[in-house]
């Protein structure tokens, strides 16, 4: 009696599992250029995921333009940067119209926002009126440029950076336009051991550059990738316990103002995001826990009795974590 063996073809993995093993890709590739920061290297990406913006504070020198290009470089995206500085005006951002006097016409010059991620650097050092054309286009996704709009190439994506120490001629982000940032990560100094991988890869040459990392996917990859992660799913009791976080930062005594609902929605985007990179299709509360503090710590504001204590945003947030319930399912 003949038996003969069926060879079955290869089985294709669903977009869930493509997005999962694309994201995990990306984050090896870009880790080996931005050593030493892996938790900021998370958040961002997770970000990047739920389609939002991040603001960044941190000293300067520790890798902000390097992490952004490193990312662009794994789906081929466009990249560019606006230092922001005092005189910088809102067409400057967005772009405008200018008179052809050979072909009679006015012709549209596109500003830096026609891209996929920008970075804004130094963004309080802009005043009020050019940083509300940028939160605008932000927060629409297009640019109106002499009435008429003009949508912005998927995926668009701003990170904007803010230093601590120097605030001698900045302007503030206000808390209504602080809002419009889905995450706030905090970048520190690395470790020494990294610090010192850091340095010697740079005088020898050998570290790997950021505009050699190989490309995972395209940008229709990228896309794919942030509907599997919206497609996460996420239980009415985990909804819950994100609302009672938000809600407990209006009530705690160290804040002079809380989170609104849209903290809370944030929340829930962000943990699908990091359920997503961890290969998980449901949102745990671990997952809450980990957006907790990069997207709840700019939409507080601290009390002065708080601020004079020495304790900061973070400290409380991370109390109200600690203290809030969580659902066991």
């Amino acid at each position: 009696m003949d038996y003969t063996t069926e060879t079955q073809p290869p089985t294709q993995p669903s977009p869930f599992e493509y997005a999962v093993e694309v994201m995990s890709t990306i984050r090896r590739r870009v880790g080996r250029v931005f050593l030493g920061q892996t938790s900021v290297l998370d958040q961002v990406l997770a970000a990047f995921l739920a389609g939002g913006h991040v603001l960044i504070e941190g000293k300067p020198g520790l890798g902000k333009t390097h992490l952004v290009l490193a990312i662009a470089q794994t789906f081929g995206g466009a990249f560019k940067r606006i230092q922001f500085t005092p005189d910088l005006m809102p067409s400057d951002v967005t772009g405008h119209t200018l008179y052809d006097m050979g072909a009679l016409q006015f012709r549209l010059r596109r500003g830096p926002v026609f891209t996929n991620l920008l970075l804004a650097d130094e963004i309080n050092r802009a005043p009020a009126k050019t940083q509300a054309a940028l939160l605008e286009v932000m927060q629409e996704v297009q640019v109106t440029i002499d009435g008429e709009s003009h949508a912005l190439p998927p995926p668009f994506m701003t990170l904007a950076t803010q230093n601590p120490i120097e605030q001698e001629g900045t302007y503030p982000l206000p808390e209504a336009q602080l809002d419009r940032f889905l995450m706030k990560v905090v970048i520190d100094y690395p470790e020494q051991r990294d610090e010192e991988q850091i340095v010697g890869e740079l005088l020898t040459g050998t570290g790997l550059k950021a505009a050699e990392i190989q490309q995972v996917c395209d940008v229709d990859g990228i896309l794919a990738a942030q509907r599997a992660a919206a497609s996460v799913r996420v239980t009415p009791e985990v909804i819950a316990y994100a609302v009672r976080l938000a809600r407990a930062t209006r009530e705690a005594q160290g804040f002079a103002l809380g989170a609104g609902t849209r903290g809370a929605i944030s929340l829930v985007r962000v943990a699908k995001s990091f359920a997503m990179m961890a290969g998980r299709d449901f949102v745990t509360p671990d997952d809450i826990k980990s957006a907790a503090l990069p997207v709840l710590r700019h939409r507080v504001s601290v009390a002065p009795e708080l601020a004079i204590s020495g304790q900061t945003a973070d400290d409380t947030l991370a109390a109200i974590v600690n203290n809030t319930e969580a659902p066991r399912r």
